[in-house]
């Protein structure tokens, strides 16, 4: 068996999504945990004297408790190498977290136990199913008081649309919690808390006396008779089906007091896919083809604020990234070097020397990246599918201290490489406008604005109800001239310089599509 084989069955890429508040972050740090990459594990609203969560680095995610950006994590798990991208619940990330998706090979939902399926979780399910992308449901918050198990099943059903099949199942739960049966590998692991440390298992047979003895004898004979039906209900659970993205194991515990989490990860790794083969424009490039080939998905700015860098994360999807190799930059089709490339444990990072199919890399970025541009060692391949969506926010920014104009401008500039949201430049005032999916977006930039470049900045209302890129039809240039002369106030550029028209309402918007037929309007940027 090749090397290059060898490591690709190695990889684990997933990524930990669910309703902001399920617990993902919670269950981020556990997974590293027990992987040995730390051994304290932090909480997201941590106190004064306790540890803050690894993956929220930025001061902003410890102040509010919450993840504004995708972080990267990796450890060695039982000889496997996990790749974790944990990434933000608050729909006002979701685009960078649909980006995340289309750079890993599975991922875990997080459902909180009382409130079951959310908004976002709906949403982020059905970006998996549409490219198919298996995914295991973790049951969070067992140890508070939720809902029936049963029903909890029939609602994952329901809502995501998928089959499931308990792996795990709960003995009570709330203040009378004992534990969870591990179906999966028939154990018992009884319940003692404990938020930073892993606890041991005590190994019980389902039909023994010494069950009634650890749980009692109710909860016991409950035990049995939920099993029992479990059996009865659910099929037998095949891992070929969970590769294809038709049924979804089912595990429960409590991720703060540690529970459940290692009978997830086990599992995890043993069924969980390695890295897939990725969809080109061109073609189907496998992993384990000799050549390199990766695309850019997420850029962040000033993950080390002693430097003002970028890092763009580099998915490698086919044979083998080795430091200092010429590569081909597709996009602006010019080669290119990278002397330290990195690996992440979310802000803290080391230079690699090579990487395989299923890894993240981080390369220093000095503005040559920007999201969705595809590396590769000469041949022609780009990757799709990671969209710019169409702003439904719009602020114009001023600058609100005039001596630090310059840090206004690059901390601008950096930010907006990121691709949290975009900067348009209206043609008839020349002021600049940012447009953003939602109102935290502005004051996560305002705030980075301040603490990473030190500049000032305010933001001026304006109602507008759609930016959408405007381009004409061959032969009709003249035409989209008189549109721009007679929108002169709405129209404006993005950043490649391409023309935006600013919609003050949707009246507006559909009837310039209806007066200018040769016109045609996007509200993705890619096309």
């Amino acid at each position: 068996m090749s090397n290059l084989r060898k490591e690709i069955e190695k990889r684990r890429t997933f990524a930990i999504i669910s309703h902001p508040d399920a617990g993902k972050t919670t269950l981020t740090e556990k997974f590293l945990l027990y992987g040995g990459a730390i051994n304290q594990a932090g909480s997201v609203k941590g106190k004064a004297t306790a540890k803050h969560a690894v993956s929220d680095w930025m001061e902003i995610e410890k102040q509010r408790g919450i993840s504004v950006t995708t972080s990267v994590m990796e450890f060695e798990y039982q000889g496997y190498k996990v790749n974790i991208l944990d990434t933000p619940g608050h729909q006002d990330f979701a685009e960078d977290t649909f980006r995340t998706l289309t750079a890993v090979d599975s991922a875990i939902i997080v459902v909180d136990s009382a409130k079951g399926v959310e908004a976002q979780t709906r949403k982020l399910m059905s970006v998996c199913r549409m490219r198919r992308t298996p995914v295991i449901i973790y049951v969070n918050k067992m140890d508070r008081e939720g809902r029936d198990p049963f029903d909890l099943l029939d609602e994952l059903e329901e809502e995501l649309q998928i089959a499931v099949r308990p792996l795990s199942w709960p003995i009570n739960q709330g203040m009378r919690f004992k534990g969870v049966y591990n179906i999966f590998e028939q154990r018992l692991n009884l319940f003692t808390p404990d938020k930073q440390k892993v606890t041991e298992k005590v190994e019980v047979d389902i039909d023994s006396q010494q069950l009634d003895e650890m749980v009692g004898s109710d909860d016991a004979a409950k035990l049995r008779d939920d099993l029992e039906l479990v059996d009865g209900v659910y099929p037998e659970f095949s891992v070929e089906k969970y590769l294809d993205a038709e049924v979804a194991p089912v595990f429960f515990g409590s991720a703060l007091n540690n529970f459940g989490v290692q009978e997830l990860l086990d599992c995890f790794v043993q069924i969980a896919p390695c890295p897939r083969p990725t969809q080109a424009v061109e073609r189907m490039v496998q992993p384990d083809e000799p050549k390199f080939t990766g695309f850019i998905f997420k850029i962040t700015a000033n993950i080390d604020p002693n430097h003002r860098s970028c890092i763009a994360f580099c998915k490698v999807c086919s044979g083998k990234f080795v430091r200092n190799a010429p590569y081909q930059h597709q996009r602006l089709g010019k080669t290119v070097r990278f002397s330290s490339p990195t690996q992440f444990m979310a802000q803290r990072k080391e230079t690699i020397d090579e990487a395989w199919p299923g890894d993240i890399v981080g390369l220093p970025d000095n503005g040559i990246f920007k999201i969705g541009d595809t590396l590769t060692e000469g041949e022609s391949l780009h990757y799709r599918g990671l969209p710019s969506f169409s702003p439904e926010m719009f602020k114009y920014i001023e600058n609100a201290d005039p001596m630090k104009t310059k840090q206004l401008e690059k901390g601008i500039n950096q930010l907006m490489d990121e691709g949290v949201a975009q900067l348009f430049i209206n043609q008839f005032n020349g002021r600049k406008l940012i447009g953003t999916v939602g109102q935290l977006q502005f004051e996560v930039i305002q705030y980075r604005l301040e603490n990473e470049y030190g500049a000032k900045c305010r933001w001026e209302p304006v109602s507008l109800y759609k930016a959408c890129w405007v381009e004409c039809e061959p032969g009709h240039e003249d035409e989209l001239e008189h549109f721009k002369k007679r929108k002169y106030q709405y129209m404006a550029r993005d950043r490649e310089g391409r023309d935006v028209f600013l919609a003050d309402s949707g009246y507006v918007l559909t009837m310039a599509q209806q007066d200018f037929k040769h016109l045609k309007f996007h509200f993705t940027s890619e096309f």
